[in-house]
């Protein structure tokens, strides 16, 4: 059996065991409990016991920054900031009206009071009694508008600042924060469309070899470190104009606007030397150290049809890096020779 087919099965088992329903945000939490490399999300999932509740899964996975949960909490709040808004039109509908049942009780008494001209005191002031109740009734209900309002414009606020937090979630690594694979497809997108021969741009991938070996060597915690510490080495080594994403459990994707191949290749090694020089450890067999192990493939916007096409040639670049560790820098080259 694959290493797929048993997660998937271990994910089933579990979630049948502690009837948990079978709704994609609910996979997506149990693999990333079972598959991910977020050992505290493990023990946490655990500690909910059986038959968690949906709301103690939805809670837990918005904790971890899972997108299903984050675009959850979202959907959920645009629908409350719904609800306020059609809530706020049926006050202000309301406030209409009352409006304009005042406008036409002040028309009916200017008017009998012009066509009983010969009418007493008595009359008028029965006459402006009624429109001072009226008026009365009409300040108490714009008041409790205008508190009304308020509320409601609070409410949105706050729930537009609360979409905005969980859309950002959505969007960020939970182990470094870094972009994530969404925020990278978006700007593979937006520098794609702007990318060409006059204009180049390079997408350069970085992984981490071997990564379930390390963890067995050393540790989930250990491991956790090392990528954060590795986040941080690398978000130096580049400018801040530069993007750097973390693609996968294994693997940084950097996106570079206006540079050439050439450039693109100097970049990798730069960032692999900085990798190599920052981040030392022992092999489980040996006192002996040595850098990580990592494969770099890069490749051009403009040698690809679309950010996905882009996407896969890096990709296959770096399958090829990992494949000979004598050459761990591969990019891609059009024609028959399809690597520099």
């Amino acid at each position: 059996m694959s290493a797929f087919a048993e997660d998937l099965q271990k994910i089933t088992v579990f979630m049948l065991k502690h009837q948990i329903a079978g709704i994609p945000r609910n996979f997506e939490l149990v693999h990333e409990a079972f598959a991910g490399d977020n050992p505290e999300l493990t023990r946490d999932i655990a500690d909910l016991g059986a038959r968690p509740t949906q709301a103690a899964l939805d809670n837990l996975g918005l904790k971890h920054r899972l997108a299903g949960h984050c675009g959850v909490t979202a959907e959920r709040l645009q629908a409350d900031a719904l609800k306020t808004l059609t809530r706020l039109t049926d006050q202000l509908s309301l406030g209409l009206t009352q409006k304009r049942a005042f406008t036409h009780s002040v028309t009916s008494v200017i008017r009998s009071i012009r066509e009983d001209a010969e009418g007493g005191l008595d009359q008028v002031l029965a006459e402006l009694e009624l429109l001072s109740a009226i008026s009365a009734e009409m300040v108490h209900a714009e008041t409790a508008l205008t508190a009304g309002v308020t509320e409601g414009l609070e409410s949105l606020m706050s729930a537009d600042r609360a979409i905005r937090a969980a859309q950002a979630l959505m969007t960020k690594d939970r182990l470094t924060g870094l972009p994530n694979r969404i925020s990278l497809f978006r700007t593979l997108e937006d520098i794609h469309a702007e990318a060409s021969p006059a204009h180049p741009a390079a997408l350069v991938l970085i992984e981490i070899i071997d990564l379930p070996d390390l963890r067995h060597q050393y540790g989930e915690e250990a491991v956790s470190k090392l990528i954060k510490g590795l986040a941080g080495i690398f978000r130096k080594a580049i400018k801040k104009q530069d993007v750097i994403a973390r693609l996968e459990a294994d693997t940084f994707a950097f996106v570079f606007d206006g540079i050439n191949a050439d450039e693109a290749h100097l970049i990798a090694e730069r960032l692999f030397a900085a990798a190599e020089n920052n981040l030392v450890f022992a092999a489980e067999t040996s006192n002996d150290v040595g850098g990580l192990p990592l494969a770099i493939g890069h490749a051009m916007a403009q040698q690809a049809a679309d950010p996905t096409s882009w996407l896969a040639l890096a990709k296959t670049a770096t399958i090829l890096a990992r494949q000979n560790p004598r050459q761990p820098i591969v990019g891609h080259k059009p024609g028959p020779r399809q690597v520099a």
